[in-house]
């Protein structure tokens, strides 16, 4: 398979590997605490008596959060991987089907790997 060239500009490209770099910055930073907090409340739990409407909210508290997790964990993916076609010169161009990703919606998704149209059908399918 032959590496097609990206259609978009040095400016822009900076710009959005800026962004990414931003982005991921960022979500490390909500990760990090998170975990720190998870352990100050895991801490916390040991002194105190347990109740199971507590533990009840704590269980749903736990799987919002592992959700918004992998949600990050999945968006740091796709930011590593824009990163990394921006290096290899084909950042804006689908991982799918190799179309060009309209500019709008990098602007709006800078981690965008796939059209809007073949990421509404991955999502679909999941």
């Amino acid at each position: 398979m032959s590496i097609k060239l990206s259609r978009l500009d040095r400016t822009f490209l900076e710009k959005q590997k800026h962004r990414l770099t931003e982005l991921r910055g960022q979500l490390l930073r909500v990760k990090r605490g998170e975990e720190n907090e998870e352990a100050a409340v895991n801490a916390d739990d040991n002194d105190h008596a347990r109740e199971y409407e507590d533990d009840a909210q704590r269980l749903t508290t736990l799987e919002l959060d592992g959700n918004l997790a992998a949600v990050d964990n999945e968006r740091l993916t796709d930011i590593e991987r824009a990163l990394q076609k921006i290096d290899e010169g084909t950042y804006g161009l689908s991982d799918g089907s190799g179309a060009p990703i309209p500019i709008e919606r990098l602007e709006a998704a800078p981690e965008a790997l796939y059209t809007l149209e073949e990421q509404t059908s991955r999502d679909k399918k999941r």
